[in-house]
């Protein structure tokens, strides 16, 4: 039997979807960027039902920040895109939150689930999906050579509001050589269910990103010279709209640790 170390090392793009969840559910955590090729992976944010139908429209109003792959009945904590999984113990780490407030950081919250019967599941689309066909047109993937986090920020962008939820855009960032920009853009827009093309290409203050090279969520960026920082709506904006929105409770993943469907990546796909 592997040690949560070795298990942790051997998670890698030939890890299947099943594999990787049984992983996390054994106590591995880690950032799934990088973990079982050609399978979608979903952000998840569960609310108490009186907040369910203000967040799906605020979904529905912003979806390219918040593609929704599943929603799951109140108090379920089973999807549909994944067989036999468990949104409680599934994703490598959770945060949980009251009155908007970060309260925990959580391997597993069937616990904290217990003591909430309606919780209602979302599961968005992440840009995770598209990094590997990215790669595999020759595009370098810079955090998933590096063994980081994606880098993920705040910005200027503003969602539009929907009853109690309001948000400025989160966006993720990736570093690609000039010459490789349109083929990344292109590569990305084909995927619209996972966010789809970038939001800025280059000028990071434009959407009120002041440094880099100090992101909000997840890790520096790792640029080679010449880069261009090009940033694609983030799954992260739902904790966004948490923090400035205030619901009673949510639990969401932590930044950069996804659920990993059984759905191919090509499933998205237009």
């Amino acid at each position: 039997m592997m040690s949560l170390d070795e298990e942790t090392d051997a998670l890698d793009e030939n890890t299947t979807p099943a594999a990787a969840r049984e992983a996390f559910r054994a106590g591995v955590v880690r950032p799934t960027c990088g973990v079982a090729k050609g399978y979608a992976q979903a952000n998840m944010i569960s609310l108490p039902r009186e907040y369910a139908y203000d967040f799906l429209l605020f979904a529905q109003r912003n979806p390219k920040p918040c593609p929704i792959l599943d929603v799951l009945d109140a108090g379920s904590p089973f999807p549909s895109i994944a067989a036999g999984s468990d949104v409680r113990t599934d994703i490598p780490l959770y945060r949980v939150w009251e009155n908007g407030k970060l309260v925990d950081t959580l391997p597993d919250i069937t616990d904290v689930w217990a003591k909430h019967d309606d919780l209602v599941t979302f599961l968005i689309g992440c840009s995770f999906t598209f990094e590997f066909p990215l790669m595999e047109a020759g595009i370098p993937v810079r955090h998933i050579l590096a063994g980081r986090n994606v880098p993920m920020y705040d910005t200027s962008i503003k969602c539009r509001p929907a009853g109690r939820f309001s948000a400025n855009m989160v966006v993720s960032m990736r570093g690609v050589q000039p010459d490789q920009v349109a083929d990344a853009v292109q590569i990305s827009a084909r995927y619209p269910s996972v966010h789809g093309a970038p939001v800025c290409v280059g000028s990071p203050e434009s959407i009120g990103i002041t440094d880099v090279m100090h992101p909000d969520y997840g890790d520096a960026p790792v640029l080679e010279e010449g880069d261009v920082p090009v940033f694609w709506a983030c799954g992260v904006t739902p904790q966004a709209a948490v923090m400035a929105s205030k619901p009673t409770f949510a639990i969401t993943h932590a930044p950069g640790h996804m659920f990993i469907s059984d759905v191919p990546d090509r499933t998205y796909m237009v």
